[in-house]
């Protein structure tokens, strides 16, 4: 359980990290990106399988290069699901998961490291 609410958390450290640098991406506060961090976990795990799923042909195509794509449309939905969390441009769209996923990364790596017997999940 400590696992989940440190993923969650470190999640929402990113969003607030992604506000900061990418233009276009807009947070209202911190409750609204804990409720982002929670949409974008459960977009990720239920609606992108799918997606990547039936997008596979042109995924091959453009040698995985679809996948920013991807990974840019799963952003936007939680930003249309969640108040007070927008996305707007085409930089914010591609740009903003790459950063989130960077930074989500470092910082659940350094929940991993402070807390060993959590089971955080280090990779968005």
């Amino acid at each position: 359980m400590i696992g989940f609410f440190l993923t969650t958390v470190a999640t929402a450290l990113s969003l607030l990290i992604v506000d900061l640098v990418v233009p276009g991406v807009d947070l209202a506060n911190f409750p609204a990106a804990m409720i982002a961090a929670l949409a974008i976990g459960l977009i990720n795990s239920s609606v992108k399988p799918i997606i990547s799923t039936l997008s596979l042909p042109l995924n091959f195509v453009t040698l995985g290069l679809f996948s920013f794509v991807i990974n840019g449309f799963c952003f936007w939905l939680a930003a249309v699901l969640v108040p007070g969390f927008f996305v707007k441009g085409v930089a914010a769209f591609l740009l903003g998961p790459v950063i989130l996923s960077l930074v989500n990364t470092a910082l659940s790596r350094y929940f991993a490291e402070r807390n060993p017997d959590a089971k955080i999940r280090t990779e968005v």
